[in-house]
């Protein structure tokens, strides 16, 4: 029987119309299984041995590692199965279907990032009758938008292990070596409400609060005094304090209050000293005032990615690409591929800038150029 797949447009078009959002919330949150066993549906007929791993605690996600050959070494090509949560009134054509128009292909993960999967495919197709000296592997992760549950479920996991691990992210098809971690946190103050016309009957978390925010702009100039880099758009870490919620009437003492804000780390940064550091600060404020004061992750933080500029993956698509290595300000599952052993690039068509917003698209220019530096790649690393 011959190994066939549906053609590339079809595939996309299956892929887009199936519902995989990851959200906080659980009213968006969504399963991708049916994204994962279509993907290991056309995979295991290509001859890929596909392993579906559901996450710990969530049998309503799953990763799947598609292998081609066997041996030590290989070459991933890595991509998120979920996407955003989406209105689907803002939208010019339907969010759940590829509409091709202007030469750009429409819909709701076309570029972030299901668009990869298809590219991928289609670059696999002409090598599944040579012989691999080491095996090619896909990879498609879930929660990668919400949680990145997938990519940390793999590191627990051990695999897959190979030498180099191409993300597919939306670059323009320009090769990223370096991208800024995030923490993502809460700071809770409990105080006393009492009647407001006597401030000695409450203890009040607002005017706590404002202390606490005071330390933490202090704390983020410390932060950019001591690290920077050039070679981002933003050289310094930021930390952008997000919202804020406490009290319920004028006249009554604020009895609790709390601040929700970011932090986004450079490499050679470690983020949980950086939180550590946070704690240190928040005891005495906590002490002096006499109030209870706490520090939370609203979501496990994503460490800063880099690989060296010296790396032999990094030259390798350089070349392929006439493009030097740059840096963005989005964070990936890059890390975390890192963790496993794996040189790791962020390198995909598109670009991030349609990206979690109505009317993404993927230009189709970048199909086929897309196909044909994955199948350099897989030449080089592979045969």
């Amino acid at each position: 029987m011959p190994k066939t797949v549906p053609p590339l447009m079809t595939m996309l078009h299956e892929l887009v119309s199936e519902i995989s959002v990851s959200s906080s919330s659980a009213s968006w949150d969504h399963s991708n299984r049916k994204v994962i066993d279509k993907l290991a549906s056309w995979l295991s007929t290509l001859g890929f041995n596909c392993e579906i791993l559901p996450l710990p605690g969530k049998p309503n996600k799953a990763n799947l590692i598609a292998t081609l050959g066997s041996g030590p070494g290989g070459l991933v090509f890595s991509g998120h199965t979920d996407t955003v949560p989406f209105d689907e009134s803002l939208w010019h054509s339907n969010p759940l279907a590829i509409s091709e128009r202007d030469n750009k292909l429409y819909g709701l993960g076309a570029t972030d990032m299901k668009g990869f999967f298809p590219i991928a495919i289609e670059a696999a197709k002409a090598f599944l009758d040579q012989p691999l000296k080491e095996p090619l592997i896909i990879l498609a992760t879930a929660d990668e938008e919400s949680t990145m549950d997938g990519a940390r479920a793999l590191v627990q996991h051990g695999g897959p292990k190979a030498r180099y691990a191409v993300i597919g992210e939306p670059t323009d098809l320009k090769p990223i070596r370096m991208h800024k971690g995030i923490m993502l946190n809460a700071i809770t103050i409990q105080g006393k409400a009492g009647h407001s016309s006597n401030p000695a009957l409450g203890n009040n978390a607002l005017e706590a609060m404002n202390i606490v925010m005071t330390d933490l702009l202090q704390f983020r100039s410390q932060l950019q005094q001591q690290y920077q880099n050039p070679l981002f758009e933003v050289a310094l870490p930021t930390m952008n304090l997000g919202c804020i919620h406490g009290g319920d009437n004028p006249n009554r003492i604020c009895g609790h209050s709390e601040l929700h804000f970011d932090i986004r780390t450079l490499p050679g940064m470690n983020n949980d000293e950086v939180q550590q550091l946070l704690q240190q600060r928040l005891l005495p404020i906590a002490q002096r005032l006499q109030i209870d004061i706490s520090l939370r992750e609203l979501a496990a933080a994503v460490p800063p990615f880099e690989e060296a500029a010296d790396a032999e993956l990094i030259k390798t698509v350089e070349r392929l690409t006439g493009h030097g290595a740059q840096s963005v300000a989005f964070a990936t599952e890059g890390p975390l591929l890192q963790q496993l052993g794996m040189q790791t690039v962020v390198m995909g068509p598109g670009s991030i800038d349609q990206a979690h917003q109505p009317n993404e698209f993927m230009p189709l220019a970048q199909v086929q150029p897309a196909i044909d530096i994955l199948q350099q790649l897989i030449r080089r690393y592979c045969l």
